[in-house]
């Protein structure tokens, strides 16, 4: 190739190098409004986005990736938590944690009612854009990614004996489908149940610990407190999925003013052969 042709090239595979990016850049911005969700700006959003920036929220906290690595990223936290639960959390964050024992505590904000809507409001238009799995890693809050929160199906006989490698980090046996598919949900359903619940003993995070959970379930049935429909295990954590309201577990964590802070949405978003897994899954827990 000569010199001339040398040159030629080069501007010719410059061209065409511009003109991909250009269309490139030009598809980007045609697919804007559906990736940012930009319908669902309402005049709420942009004053919880205000609200957001008021109170410097980012000083501690991550959206995109984007902010300060204090405190968890808040791009999908509605998807991880109900209304219910943030409106109380956002009131009074003392009651879901303490300073000693979890080595961190959010400060009261002291936000007024209808700025903790308005801020609920902006977070869930963020949770609904389409970031395609941006940040890779987020710091999440407290749930499934602290070791030793989950427990696998087929851990539950070797517990005792077997500590060679920490809770879930074995795969659920694929004998019981059903099982297998209800863990599946369990990590991966929206909002996510293992954001807010443990499988291990003892260890009660946005929700209660689900450890023992049918044995749990049978005397909470036969308790006098329990004024709900289930006759059994299986019936009362059904129940407690489509209706978590039905039977409001002891705490001021879990529940406010009547209402359970487990978002009621699962019954209408999860088909009814994805609630049976979920069931038997969560039933297997004796």
């Amino acid at each position: 190739m000569n010199k001339r042709q040398t040159r030629l090239f080069a501007i010719g595979s410059t061209a065409f190098a511009a003109v991909v990016f250009l269309g490139l850049t030009v598809d980007s911005h045609r697919q804007f409004p559906k990736l940012t969700n930009a319908d669902n700006i309402s005049e709420t959003v942009v004053r919880g986005q205000n609200v957001w920036h008021a109170y410097n929220c980012i000083n501690c906290h991550t959206m995109f990736g984007e902010g300060a690595y204090y405190a968890p990223d808040l791009t999908k936290i509605t998807e991880q938590r109900g209304v219910p639960y943030l409106t109380a959390f956002l009131k009074d964050p003392s009651q879901f944690y303490d300073e000693q024992k979890h080595r961190r505590i959010m400060p009261n904000l002291n936000m007024k009612d209808d700025e903790i809507s308005d801020v609920i409001a902006f977070m869930d238009w963020v949770s609904k854009v389409d970031n395609q799995g941006w940040p890779p890693r987020p710091i999440l809050v407290s749930g499934g990614s602290i070791p030793g929160t989950d427990l696998a199906i087929d851990q539950q006989s070797q517990q005792a004996s077997d500590t060679s490698a920490p809770p879930g980090a074995r795969p659920v046996s694929t004998d019981n489908n059903p099982i297998a598919l209800g863990q599946a949900l369990f990590k991966s359903a929206v909002p996510t149940c293992a954001a807010c619940h443990s499988m291990a003993p003892g260890v009660n995070l946005a929700g209660p610990s689900l450890a023992n959970l049918a044995t749990v379930a049978e005397k909470t049935i036969a308790s006098d407190d329990y004024k709900g429909k289930a006759t059994n295990a299986e019936e009362f954590i059904r129940e407690s999925i489509v209706e978590p309201s039905a039977y409001l577990h002891p705490g001021p964590m879990f529940s406010a003013n009547g209402v359970s802070f487990m978002p009621p949405s699962y019954g209408k978003d999860l088909s009814k052969e994805d609630i049976d897994h979920l069931v038997a899954y969560l039933a297997s827990f004796k």
